[in-house]
């Protein structure tokens, strides 16, 4: 499988397989049915609900541990050293394993109050990634829907940088000056709904990429961050679409990267759809 580098030289497979808003049963199978086809960086986090259903999914694929990368995250309400330590030992308990390749803290603000400044307590939660990390208790750690502000404050108080920042990211929303203060941190960039929402499968313009290079929208839209230097973590309960999402060996060249470059959020999420055959 083709892999990344994280700062520190990790290794982390190049395609993740997303399991939000997944639950029980289906997250099972879904989980289950990525390993058998080839993925092997599986993300979850404590607000899914689903960390023992993921964890049993890689217990039951029979692939080993550690042929696996595991990322959680940490809730993003808990803004405390004790409390995330305390919540990286419930999310091992709840996954059935030792330690985690990646954890990260899953927001710099509590979801119900969004945009909310918490700096004092992302330092603290960060401070004690930090300290698992240095411990050898997870592999890499990081940050999730992390502005360049949110990165400049743990920057400047703590010794050390995330390797991670996993944000919204698509074709159309494509957060370039965010992505290029990570790149240029040697933080790496990760993109969670890679797919944006689903009318940006019916984008003529991404269609006609497809019918270029003899792939599906979907391939198309999860090439472009890797060509990016971007890591797509599709997520699907469709064994079909989970297969096809993992099968992205082409590549798009200039010309495609400079259209999809080009392409607005309004365009993508709610304009020009392809127009059906008359049968």
């Amino acid at each position: 499988m083709v892999s990344m580098k994280l700062s520190h030289g990790l290794s982390i497979p190049s395609v993740g397989f997303g399991t939000a808003p997944l639950k029980g049963q289906e997250a099972y199978e879904a989980v289950k049915e990525a390993l058998r086809v080839g993925y092997r960086h599986i993300d979850t986090a404590a607000i899914y609900l689903n960390e023992a259903e993921v964890g049993r999914a890689i217990k039951d694929s029979q692939v080993p541990r550690e042929a696996i990368f595991i990322t959680s995250k940490l809730d993003a309400s808990i803004k405390t050293y004790q409390g995330a330590l305390e919540a990286y030992e419930a999310s091992l308990r709840a996954l059935g394993v030792q330690a985690l390749d990646l954890y990260l803290i899953h927001a710099p603000w509590p979801w119900e109050a969004k945009y909310s400044e918490h700096h004092a307590g992302n330092v603290a939660a960060f401070n004690a990634l930090i300290d698992l990390y240095k411990a050898g208790k997870v592999k890499a750690i990081g940050v999730s829907n992390f502005d360049i502000v949110d990165l400049k404050n743990l920057q400047d108080h703590c010794e050390m940088l995330p390797q991670v920042n996993q944000i919204k990211c698509h074709v159309g929303h494509f957060p370039s000056e965010l992505i290029h203060y990570c790149q240029a941190h040697d933080i790496l960039v990760e993109a969670y709904s890679p797919l944006g929402r689903a009318k940006i499968l019916q984008h003529e313009t991404i269609h006609h990429l497809a019918s270029k290079h003899g792939v599906s929208p979907a391939q198309v839209c999860l090439r472009y961050p890797l060509e990016r230097g971007v890591l797509p973590l599709p997520r699907s309960s469709n064994p079909a679409n989970i297969k096809m999402n993992f099968d992205l060996a082409f590549s798009l060249d200039e010309e495609d990267l400079a259209i999809l470059d080009a392409l607005t959020l309004e365009s993508v999420e709610f304009g020009t759809p392809v127009t059906p055959k008359k049968p």
